[in-house]
């Protein structure tokens, strides 16, 4: 007996530890591909993506504003799935670099501004956007010092506007600065590291590998009003003289009409004693590492005081009762039946048919893949496999993962359905309704919100040709999936009830206190476990963060799990001691309310902690996407609790005997 419980420990604490360790490591991403190595003079070119501001989370194109363009003309560059639906519009530019040259070169210099130019300029400078440029994958880091501390940012701003004052100067000089490494090759073998690859690079490949690799990239924005007569005697990539940024006003570039503005660049290259493998470790710096672990051992609190209710439920009470009635002989459990209350009572009404059956069997149909989607997603993202250098992937991931699981959603809705039922009649509407049911609610928001988007002009709003490709997805894999699984679940042995149901059913006794209200309430023990987490994937979605600490996410998810069955439980027991026998949507919604309580605090978080968001357009678009979020999360916690309430409610009555 000793060894399976020793070798059963240390299983688990090979697994606590990998989970641990996955959020702290440095250097383990995606594989992918091979890291890239540049020689000296080797030309690189920088991406830019679209312009984002967290004041109206209202994506914009780069060449919105008039920006000097590529030689070639633009061109975009391939976009996945999570891409196009986060709204990144990647597109080359004319910020061209030689590996390991420093050199300042002039871009291109504007036609006199128009008054159309002007408006957009200012507006765009108001509302805070940022420009987000890439090299190599890396995104433009920026450092400022705010307070005496000193504070990175992606990206740089198109202006800013000085306080006290009513114009407006536009970012016209950049100043680069690119961390690389050099790297020699010899005699070195890199086995799987690296955001975008996993290779082995052998003395065999020495030739191809040496050379140098970006560790860095970063940017110092700057105003400088130039001489247009001058400027336009140069051509682009012609050599200029470096400059320091001006602080006087009168020496930055205004932003009004008729104004020429010049555009140049400097860049410096700077060894680095940072790897390859480490230089995302900037952007995915953890801090507020004690708040995520107050928010685990809070939680854990919790759950050893819900644990420990279980337990008296389970171990005191219903133990106690049922043995109490099993030694009886039959006349004296007939005499007792008589003088019966609580849970027993109930006995031949428990499991009767809930009332909107088939709507309970689709959403909890739509619960398991919603919560496989989630488990599958975060536990890939915690070992490593969901790098933030593969843009888009983590939301490409969520939905191919959410289409295969219908098969797991079909099969659950249609089982459950023919335990309720006690027949495979009508499956087939139950399998297109589960298929339909919150792909159905998602539509409907987005297309409302993408009706917002298109107004504004926003790159965020999805093209016709994406929703084409999206709705194809959903019909040629998750429907037919979602209906093989309900096939398969016709094929499923229904799970049989332990008890006969009654013809009559019993009244249901009145009570001083609505069901709803402790229903509810329930749902805060769920969100006590989440909401500090909650708090930093909302700061990651709409400040512009990086969020990477998914070895936390996944304890959270556990502990989350955890919760919710402890207190559907519980919730469940109550309602049956006090005679209530239609406990089936209570269960689902006791740890399905939580739901309520993550919208209420998105709005929370847009009133206090989103304060520079601006106008109602912004304000609808974070409602519309919060309220697709707590849709979600209700169907995931409330099939967690049904079912396990479900399944408690079956052992207790199949340990009644009845005549």
């Amino acid at each position: 007996m000793a060894s399976p419980l020793i070798s059963s420990r240390r299983y688990w604490a090979f697994f606590i530890y990998v989970v641990l360790v996955s959020h702290v490591s440095n250097g383990f991403y995606l594989p992918g591909s091979y890291m890239h190595t540049y020689s000296t003079g080797e030309e690189i070119f920088v991406k830019v993506n679209s312009l984002t501001s967290i004041e109206t989370e209202l994506p914009f194109n780069y060449y919105s504003l008039p920006y000097c363009k590529p030689p070639g003309g633009v061109k975009k560059s391939a976009e996945n799935l999570g891409e196009l639906l986060m709204g990144d519009q990647i597109d080359n530019s004319p910020y061209r670099f030689k590996m390991n040259v420093n050199e300042s070169i002039y871009l291109c210099t504007t036609p006199p501004l128009n008054e159309h130019e002007v408006k957009l300029l200012k507006q765009r400078t108001r509302d805070l956007y940022q420009v987000n440029m890439i090299l190599d994958n890396l995104p433009a880091l920026r450092y400022a010092n705010q307070n005496g501390l000193k504070i990175q940012w992606t990206g740089f701003p198109v202006g800013y506007s000085p306080q006290n004052s009513n114009d407006d100067y536009i970012i016209n000089h950049l100043k680069f600065r690119v961390l690389i490494h050099e790297y020699e090759g010899a005699g070195v073998q890199i086995i799987g590291t690296g955001e975008e690859g996993m290779g082995v690079i052998t003395e065999t490949d020495k030739s191809k590998t040496s050379g140098f690799e970006i560790v860095g990239f970063e940017v110092v924005p700057c105003s400088v009003k130039y001489e247009p007569e001058k400027m336009t005697k140069l051509h682009m990539y012609d050599n200029t003289s470096s400059i320091n940024c001006p602080l006087d006003l009168e020496k930055s570039q205004i932003i009004r009409e008729q104004e020429r503005v010049s555009f140049t660049y400097e860049v410096e290259f700077v060894k680095s004693d940072i790897r390859w493998p480490s230089r995302w470790d900037a952007y995915l710096k953890m801090d507020g590492a004690r708040v995520h672990w107050f928010s685990i051992l809070n939680s854990l609190m919790v759950i050893f005081f819900l644990a420990g209710i279980v337990f008296v439920i389970f171990l005191r009470t219903v133990r106690r009762d049922l043995t109490k009635y099993e030694e009886l002989d039959k006349e004296a459990q007939a005499q007792m039946n008589e003088e019966l209350s609580g849970w027993k009572l109930v006995v031949g009404d428990v499991f009767r048919e809930p009332n909107h059956s088939k709507l309970l069997c689709v959403m909890i149909g739509d619960g398991v893949q919603i919560t496989g989607m989630a488990v599958v997603t975060i536990v890939f993202a915690a070992f490593g496999f969901m790098s933030p250098a593969s843009r888009g992937m983590l939301l490409t991931g969520m939905i191919l993962l959410y289409l295969f699981l219908g098969i797991a959603a079909g099969y659950v809705s249609v089982r459950a359905w023919r335990t309720i039922k006690g027949t495979s009649e009508g499956w087939r509407s139950v399998s297109w309704s589960t298929a339909c049911f919150f792909p159905g609610i998602v539509f409907v928001i987005l297309t409302l919100l993408n009706f917002i988007l298109w107004e504004s002009n926003s790159t965020g709003a999805l093209p016709i040709s994406l929703y084409v490709i999206l709705i194809s997805l959903w019909f040629c894999i998750s429907v037919p999936l979602t209906l093989v699984g309900g096939y398969l679940g016709t094929r499923a042995e229904p799970i049989q009830y332990p008890v006969r149901t009654n013809q009559i059913p019993r009244e249901i006794p009145a009570r001083k206190y609505p069901s709803w209200l402790l229903v509810l309430g329930a749902g805060t023990l769920p969100f006590g476990t989440l909401f500090i987490e909650l708090f930093f994937i909302l700061s990651s979605i709409w400040l512009g963060r990086f969020y990477y600490v998914f070895g936390f996410l996944l304890i959270v998810l556990l502990l989350l799990v955890t919760v919710c069955a402890e207190v559907s439980v519980v919730l469940t027991y109550m309602h049956l001691c006090v005679e209530d026998w239609m406990w089936w949507w209570k269960s689902f919604y006791a740890s399905g309310s939580v739901a309520v309580y993550v919208f209420l605090y998105s709005i929370n978080y847009l009133i206090f902690d989103l304060q520079s968001l601006s106008g109602p357009v912004s304000a609808v678009l974070y409602l519309g996407y919060s309220l697709i979020m707590a849709i979600a999360i209700m169907l995931s916690t409330g099939t967690i609790g049904f079912i396990t309430s479900f399944y408690f409610v079956h052992y207790l009555f199949a340990s009644v005997k009845i005549d």
